[in-house]
């Protein structure tokens, strides 16, 4: 047999339509999960009725030793209060009427065992990654030896020699000759200006032997 437990909060100073609007919300739920409602609500009325959503809960709790994960909102009761009057004045001497209202607040609860859905199992976790086993030394040997390419004796032959200094380097080799009608044309233009230096200079050496002779006359 489930046992009620109340809570009651008088001239909470709030209309009770504002009030209702929280109420109607937080029926047949767990009181953890209407807390947890009450907290995210922007409505500043859900604070009272939350801490008379409390207040209830501890009286079940210490009162009458139920369990506070077994409790459940069975229904909250928004009743007026009294009204007090107020007025605020106006154009040509009137006075307009202010009424602030209040409310009478009941939270009733009980206990349901076995209503409140607790999580078996744990959350799914996102897929960590798997630590790489360490490979043994023969493992690691085998992979180095499949890694590096097999030598061949035609490879040995055909290693390429060790370079030499810069002071051991040959001098470089002469350009080769022009070949074709360049190379015809540069070899003749030289011999004719060979040509032309000798006959100048024997026509000199002929002049120089000419004037000695006329002397010795």
């Amino acid at each position: 047999m489930t046992m009620e437990v109340q809570a009651k909060a008088k001239w909470v100073r709030t209309s009770p339509r504002k009030v209702r609007l929280v109420a109607h919300t937080l029926r047949d739920l767990p009181v953890s999960e209407a807390l947890v409602a009450c907290s995210f609500m922007p409505k500043s009325a859900a604070r009272d009725v939350a801490k008379v959503i409390r207040s209830a809960q501890a009286n079940a709790e210490n009162n009458f030793n139920l369990v506070k994960d077994d409790l459940v909102v069975k229904e909250i009761r928004v009743e007026p209060g009294p009204m007090l009057k107020r007025g605020q004045p106006r154009a040509m001497g009137r006075l307009f009427s202010i009424f602030k209202r209040t409310s009478h607040i009941t939270a009733i609860v009980e206990d349901r065992p076995g209503v409140v859905r607790r999580r078996t199992a744990a959350l799914p976790r996102a897929p960590q990654p798997t630590a790489r086993p360490t490979p043994t030394p023969a493992a690691a040997a085998a992979a180095r030896a499949a890694a590096e390419p097999a030598t061949t004796e035609s490879d040995e032959r055909e290693a390429p020699k060790p370079r030499r200094a810069r002071s051991e380097t040959k001098p470089e080799a002469s350009k080769p000759a022009l070949t074709g009608k360049k190379g015809e044309a540069k070899t003749s233009d030289k011999t004719a200006d060979a040509k032309q230096t000798r006959a100048k200079a024997q026509g000199k050496e002929k002049d120089k032997k000419d004037t000695k002779e006329k002397k010795g006359k």
